[in-house]
């Protein structure tokens, strides 16, 4: 049996699941209990409850996205353990590709990780870079926020810039692994190819036509499902232009 689909590693998963939704409703049940302590009513705690749940359909869609996304590679289990305590496509996938590729794993992430040492090194990477936060803020949150605000004061059009340049960067990195990522020469839909780019664009359309709907139509309510959304939309095409592509077009590749 593959090992990273073992009993042991679904009860570990289990595990985490179990203690994440036992943190939450203990916090809830703490929450809702100081809420009535102050004097809101019943009925505006309910009301909050319900949108926050609602509020958390659309990012969960984007786990579930990036679960599949990584389940090829690094089985079922461990991205789901991950995201289902703190984490995002944008930093698992990007931890675990880093980490495959400081071990030179043939194929990186587009293929299954087999060896069980290489297997934990990745889970580790993409572990200890999601703990730095939550040991650093609590003690130095306050310190961090002053100097931003000090920094933001007067210069907020430099700090939209930043964080703008910043999220350019990032999603620029996983567009030209798209286009120019180079795969083995020996093992077929690895590298940049007509897929890539197809997925690529798929997921940008999608994308682009939904903004244009949230814009033109007020769809406020659908902006959160923009992005996993197209994820879906994306993955679910690559699948189909697999299958009514010929293999010597849907395969090609110009990096593999």
């Amino acid at each position: 049996m593959d090992f990273k689909q073992s009993a042991f590693m679904y009860a570990l998963g289990g595990a985490v699941v179990v203690f994440v939704t036992v943190q939450s409703l203990f916090f809830l049940r703490k929450a809702w209990r100081r809420g009535r302590e102050i004097g809101i009513s019943a009925q505006t705690l309910r009301g909050v409850v319900t949108s926050s749940v609602l509020f958390t359909v659309a990012p969960s869609l984007a786990i579930a996205a990036t679960v599949l996304a990584l389940s090829n590679s690094l089985g079922l289990v461990l991205p789901w353990i991950r995201l289902s305590v703190i984490g995002n496509l944008s930093y698992e996938a990007t931890a675990a590709a880093a980490a495959a590729s400081g071990l030179g794993l043939p194929g990186g992430l587009n293929v299954p990780v087999d060896d069980p040492a290489a297997f934990s090194a990745i889970a580790w990477v993409m572990t200890i870079g999601s703990v730095f936060p939550l040991v650093l803020l609590p003690l130095f949150l306050k310190k961090i926020q002053a100097k931003i605000g000090k920094a933001a004061v007067g210069k907020a059009a430099w700090t939209d810039l930043m964080s703008a340049a910043a999220f350019i960067g990032l999603i620029a990195a996983f567009v030209a692994r798209a286009i120019a990522g180079k795969g083995e020469a020996d093992r077929a839909g690895d590298g940049a190819g007509v897929l890539s780019v197809l997925t690529l664009a798929t997921a940008v359309l999608v994308m682009v036509l939904l903004e244009l709907l949230i814009r033109k139509r007020g769809w406020k309510w659908a902006e959160p499902f923009a992005m996993p959304l197209s994820m879906f939309a994306a993955m679910g095409m690559a699948v189909v232009y697999a299958h009514i592509l010929p293999a010597s077009v849907a395969f090609l590749e110009w990096r593999g």
